[in-house]
C-alpha cells in the first residue's frame, strides 16, 4: 500500500520527464485483492516449507498445561495434548483497542484490518503516534483520501525526535491533517452511516468533533500471552506490559522454554529481529552454534511518504550515554535528484550521523530520511555493525548520482554552526 501511494506520486512526477498521463484513479478493491493474495500466498508457501522439511504443522489453539505438556485445541472444538523437552513460544502481538473510549470497539478497526478492506476506508481518522500509525495516515493520504492524525503526546517516541519532526512536518505539508495533544473520548454511529468523533484538547481542555468515515486505532499492540496458561508452565511475564522475561539465550524463567519476537520483554516488535533471534535459538538447541543474538545496532524504517531509516543510537541516546561534549554530529540537507525535475519540496530530506567526538570517531547511529531510505540503511547497518568510524565513512567513494552518496559527503557538524544544506560544490 506504501508503493501503491508511491506510484501515485511519481505518475504526476511523469510529466514533467515529458509523459502524457490521464488524471489518475485509485482502485481501491483492485489493491486490496492483490495485497490479500500475496498474504495468502505467503502463508500457502510457509506450509509447504515446512512439509518439505518435515516439521509437523498444527492447527491448534494452544495453551500450557504443565512445563513440559501444551493442550492444543483445533477449530472443531478437539483437544489434544503435546508433550516437549524445548517449547518455544512465538504467538507475537495484535494492535490493541483502547476499551476506555466508548465506541472504540464498536466502530473502529485497526491497522490489521485496513488490509482486508474491500472497499476504500474513505475519510480517515488514524488515532496513535507510532510508525504504524504514520504509516497508515501516510499512504492514504498517498492515495488522495482525506485523512487525519491525532497524536495525544510526541510522534514516533522511541526514535531521534529531530527526525520524527521532519517526518511528521512533510506528512502535514503533503495533506496530512495531524491534531497533536488531543485524545479521543467517544465514538458514534451517525444516523447515515458515518462516525462522529469526539476529542479534547489535553492543554486548552477544549472539547471538539469530527465525522469520519473510518477510524483505525494504531495506539500500540498487545502480547498474545493471555490465553497461554504461562502460570501452569511458571512462566513470569512483567505484569505491566504482560510481556515474557526472557534473558540472553531468549530462555524465560523456566530454563527449557523459550520466547521470541513481540512477546518477549524488552525485544525490538521487529519480524527480521524475530526471524535471525529463532534461527539462532534453533542453532543453539541442535548443538551448531553458541551465538546468541545481538540486538545492538539493528537497523529499521519507517515508511512513511518520506521514508525514515535508521540504525543505532539517536541523537538523545548518544548524549545521554556518552555526554554532550563526547558526541559529534554530523548532517545534511540534501535534495534528491528524483526531486530535481519535478520540482518537488527538498525542505525535509535529511541525514545525520551521530559520532563519538574522539578519533576515529566511531559512528554510534545513522538516521537518513528520503527516498529508499531502507535500501540506503540497510547497506550501512553493516559497516555500523562492523564498527565503521567516521574517517572510513568518509573515505567511502559513493556511486553518483544516488542519495547514499551524501551518507559519504557528511562534512559539517552541529557544533560548527554552519549551514548543513548540501550545494553543487
Amino acid at each position: 500500500m506504501h508503493q501503491a501511494a508511491l506510484l501515485g506520486g511519481m505518475i504526476h512526477d511523469a510529466s514533467h520527464y515529458g509523459w502524457k498521463v490521464a488524471q489518475p484513479l485509485h482502485d481501491w478493491g483492485k489493491m486490496a485483492e492483490a495485497v490479500q493474495n500475496h498474504v495468502k500466498s505467503l502463508n500457502w508457501g510457509h506450509r509447504v516449507q515446512l512439509q518439505d522439511r518435515k516439521v509437523k504443522y498444527l492447527n491448534f489453539k494452544a495453551s500450557f498445561v504443565n512445563p513440559h505438556v501444551v493442550c492444543g485445541v483445533s477449530k472443531a472444538g478437539e483437544e489434544t495434548l503435546l508433550s516437549a523437552d524445548h517449547i518455544v513460544i512465538a504467538t507475537g502481538g495484535r494492535p490493541r483497542y483502547p476499551m476506555h473510549i466508548e465506541g472504540a470497539l464498536e466502530y473502529g478497526i485497526t491497522s490489521d484490518d485496513i488490509f482486508w478492506l474491500k472497499e476504500s476506508p474513505g475519510k480517515t481518522l488514524v488515532v496513535g503516534a507510532s510508525y504504524v500509525a504514520l504509516e497508515c495516515a501516510g499512504f492514504l493520504t498517498g492515495l488522495g483520501l482525506d485523512t487525519t492524525v491525532m497524536i495525544r503526546s510526541v510522534p514516533l517516541r522511541a526514535f531521534d525526535q529531530q527526525m520524527a519532526s521532519l517526518v511528521t512536518e512533510h506528512m502535514a505539508v503533503h495533506g496530512t491533517r495531524i491534531l497533536r495533544g488531543c485524545t479521543p473520548l467517544r465514538v458514534e454511529r451517525l444516523s447515515d452511516g458515518r462516525l462522529q468523533v469526539t476529542w479534547v484538547d489535553l492543554a486548552s481542555d477544549k472539547k471538539d468533533t469530527g465525522t469520519f468515515d473510518t477510524v483505525l486505532w494504531a495506539v500500540g499492540r498487545v502480547p498474545e500471552t493471555r490465553g497461554l496458561n504461562l502460570e501452569k508452565a511458571g512462566v513470569r511475564t512483567n505484569p505491566n506490559t504482560q510481556k515474557i522475561l526472557v534473558d540472553a539465550q531468549e530462555a524465560t524463567s523456566v530454563p527449557h522454554i523459550y520466547a521470541i519476537g513481540d512477546v518477549a520483554e524488552g525485544r525490538p516488535e521487529l519480524t527480521p529481529t524475530a526471524i535471525m533471534a529463532g534461527r539462532l535459538l534453533a542453532q543453539r538447541l541442535c548443538s551448531r552454534s553458541s551465538d546468541l543474538m545481538d540486538y545492538d545496532n539493528v537497523p529499521t524504517t519507517v515508511f512513511t511518504p518520506l521514508e525514515y531509516g535508521c540504525v543505532g543510537l539517536s541523537e538523545e541516546e548518544a548524549v545521554a550515554r556518552h555526554g554532550e561534549e563526547r558526541v559529534e554530529v554530523y548532517h545534511a540537507y540534501y535534495k534528491p535528484l528524483e526531486f530535481v525535475v519535478p520540482e518537488r519540496d527538498a525542505s525535509q530530506c535529511y541525514i545525520k550521523m551521530v559520532c563519538l567526538r574522539e578519533p576515529p570517531q566511531l559512528v554510534l547511529g545513522l538516521h537518513f530520511l528520503g527516498p529508499n531510505a531502507g535500501e540506503v540503511t540497510q547497506g550501512f547497518a553493516l559497516g555500523i555493525k562492523c564498527g565503521a568510524s567516521y574517517q572510513q565513512v568518509m573515505r567511502t567513494v559513493g556511486i553518483h548520482p544516488t542519495c547514499a552518496e551524501e551518507v559519504a559527503k557528511l562534512r559539517i557538524s552541529k557544533r560548527s554552526g554552519l549551514d548543513p544544506t548540501v550545494t553543487g560544490c
